[in-house]
């Protein structure tokens, strides 16, 4: 992990601290004072040196020292800090300087204002502003610095979706087969869904509902329409009407029976038995020719969709592969960026002389002011090369183990994303292979359903199709003799058909009543399918929601692990059963926004420091803000700067007002100096005995 500490922080007329120096040494100190005394200034100003920004991320805000009706207090002062932090073992300065511009042109007394100025130093060196920035930016971004040195920052400053991207970043996203193998209620959501996403398939249900429910509007007035069609038979009675047209049909019966006598006697009965047998007989060999054709196809159609399920699970593979290259290719480019920079600071350092000039020995006795023998002289001068050579080889040692070490975890990346890079080609061939299976099947498919057999080319079929057609000939041969008798015969059927017709158009009616009630039932029917088809619609939406809940669960409880104290609500159900985005962080089921003490905020603010910390790799110093407030902090490797309103001295504990009283003569000078003590800002232990 790399660690950033601060050394010193130097203050210089910033926000009304005419000259302060918070020295820190690397060390987790604290900083007591009243409040408005300046404690929050040594966060703004730690902050505005590396970024330009206060610790509550504002740009916009008076570095100068206003009075007290808010106006500058003095103008032409230079406004510095100087910040002296401690990365990864080395030393590194930062420091701006902000002034006032004054100009006075030719001829005037008075100089005029002409804005403002600032300058920048790099460990002591003078830059531009941009080489600034790149020098901050080299050692950790801002938005990842903020959220590890101030515990309010993650959930005070940043925005919702902004903490969301966060803790998703920290902690990944799911899959939805991963959120559907979590629950076996939701195990049928693999097959309804197919290769829809979620929703896309809650689109498919939304559309089928509304037309459902057009339907479902449209039957009721359809049933109406048919029961206003349905004609009068109230005076009919069905089974008197058949009887009537029983006896006629009797009648003509008979006079059938007496014509086919005329026309062949017992002759045209046989024929018309034997034609009625071969129409049966060729209905069975149809069914029996076309039976083993259409077993294929029902085959054919499993297999398919066997293929296709396999070829969908190796593109499923793919994408999780991919999504793992994009990250080894950051690692390496990150690895990339630290071999370059740390390849210059060797070279920026080896490059470095020993400064004979400025090391230049006095060949005087500093004693009795006699000239040194020259042999002291040069070994003086020999013992400061050589400290000065051996400080710059054990720094030239660190910065190239260092390099080896970013070298070799980049090799282990490159190496990590060609393994993975030759599995994805293997699998790209995979799913070409499976394609063209799928490919293969849908042909096979489409082949056997062309292929179902035709029963006219059967030969057995063939002949008993000539059969029947012989046998028909036959019977109509027959109907063609005695053709007086049969003219006789057949006006008599005629007139008795005449009369059955008559029976017939009434039965008719009868039937047109029994067609539309069935119409109305079937109608009734198709409304009960539609309800069953919207009930199992929304026993599919219901799915889809609870998958969406699972995926609430799931994804709160993956990021709520990664933290000891803090708690992340990352949805909300609303009154419509939608879920709404949110992220709200709680501590003991209370909302950090929503009556969550300043001690228990500072508390979990430092745990998802201490989480973030691991995710990012990063160190950095801890501003905590109104550390009075809280009687223990959590643990964490952090440096922290606590910034301390001191106790009154009423509620110092009994022997400790005794022993100031004793030092100042009384209890009201003893407490009149703790409130001096108290104005003035000072860098303290945690100990209250030693802030006395």
């Amino acid at each position: 992990m790399r660690q950033i500490t601060l050394t010193s922080l130097t203050l210089r007329n910033f926000k009304g601290l005419r000259d302060f120096v918070l020295e820190a040494d690397g060390r987790s100190v604290s900083a007591y004072g009243d409040n408005a005394t300046g404690k929050t200034t040594l966060f703004d100003a730690f902050v505005w040196t590396l970024f330009g920004k206060d610790s509550q991320n504002r740009t916009d805000f008076e570095i100068k020292g206003l009075d007290e009706a808010g106006k500058v207090a003095e103008h032409g002062l230079q406004h510095e800090v100087e910040a002296i932090l401690m990365v990864d073992r080395r030393r590194r300065s930062f420091k701006k300087v902000f002034a006032e511009k004054w100009t006075r042109k030719r001829g005037q007394a008075a100089a005029e204002f002409g804005g403002h100025t600032t300058d920048y130093y790099v460990d002591g060196v003078p830059v531009k502003q941009g080489q600034y920035k790149a020098e901050v930016d080299g050692l950790i971004s801002e938005d990842i610095f903020k959220l590890l040195t101030s515990p309010s920052y993650f959930n005070e400053i940043l925005k919702p979706d902004a903490r969301r991207k966060v803790l998703l970043e920290v902690c990944g996203e799911m899959t939805d087969a991963e959120i559907i193998a979590s629950s076996k209620q939701l195990a049928p959501l693999a097959d309804i869904l197919g290769d829809r996403s979620l929703e896309d398939h809650r689109k498919v249900i939304a559309a089928r509902r509304t037309e459902i429910n057009k339907e479902l509007e449209k039957i009721p007035v359809r049933i109406d329409e048919a029961r206003r069609t349905m004609p009068d038979v109230s005076d009919l009675d069905a089974e008197l009407l058949q009887e009537d047209i029983e006896t006629m049909r009797g009648r003509v019966d008979a006079k059938t029976a007496e014509l086919q006598r005329i026309q062949s006697g017992g002759e045209l009965s046989a024929k018309e038995i034997r034609l009625r047998e071969i129409n049966a007989e060729l209905t069975e060999i149809k069914q029996r020719v076309q039976a083993d054709g259409l077993q294929a196809v029902v085959g054919q159609q499993g297999r398919l969709s066997q293929l296709r399920g396999e070829a969908s699970d190796l593109q499923s593979r793919i994408s999780s592969g991919q999504r793992e290259a994009d990250q080894l290719k950051r690692q390496i480019s990150r690895s990339d960026s630290q071999v370059k920079r740390l390849r210059e600071e060797w070279t920026s350092l080896d490059s470095l002389q020993y400064p004979v000039h400025e090391h230049q020995h006095d060949a005087n006795c500093p004693t009795c002011g006699q000239t040194l023998p020259d042999d002291q002289v040069q070994a003086a001068q020999n013992k400061a090369l050589e400290a000065f050579n051996m400080n710059k080889s054990r720094r030239l040692e660190g910065i190239s183990s260092d390099g080896k070490l970013a070298a070799a975890e980049k090799r282990t990346h490159d190496e990590a994303l060609k393994t993975l890079e030759r599995d994805l080609v293997v699998l790209q061939e995979e799913v070409a292979s499976k394609a063209a299976e799928v490919m293969a099947a849908e042909a096979t498919l489409q082949s056997l359903q062309t292929n179902v057999a035709d029963p006219a080319d059967d030969s057995e079929y063939q002949t008993k199709q000539r059969e029947c057609e012989t046998v028909r000939a036959e019977i109509e041969q027959l109907r063609s003799s005695s053709a007086d008798a049969i003219g006789k015969v057949q006006s008599e059927i005629r007139l008795i058909r005449s009369q059955v017709d008559d029976l017939e158009t009434d039965k008719a009616k009868l039937a047109t009543v029994n067609a539309t009630e069935e119409r109305i039932a079937e109608l009734a029917e198709q409304e009960r399918k539609l309800a069953g088809e919207f009930e199992k619609l929304e026993h599919e939406l219901y799915l889809t929601e609870e998958f969406t809940r699972t995926k609430v669960s799931l994804l709160e409880s993956k990021i709520n692990s990664k933290f000891r104290y803090a708690r992340f609500r990352l949805f909300e159900e609303q009154i419509n059963g939608g879920l709404k985005d949110v992220c709200k962080t709680l501590y003991n089921g209370v909302p950090y926004e929503g009556g969550l003490n300043n001690a228990a905020r500072i508390n979990v603010g430092l745990d998802i420091i201490n989480t973030l910390g691991q995710h990012y790799g990063f160190s950095a110093p801890i501003f905590v803000d109104n550390a009075e407030a809280v009687t223990q902090l959590i643990d964490t490797d952090a440096q922290m700067i606590r910034l301390v309103v001191p106790p009154a001295f009423s509620s110092l504990p009994e022997e400790v007002q005794e022993e100031l009283s004793k030092q100042h003569g009384s209890y009201e000078d003893a407490e009149a100096a703790w409130r001096d003590r108290n104005k003035k800002l000072r860098l303290e232990h945690n100990d209250i005995q030693e802030a006395m």
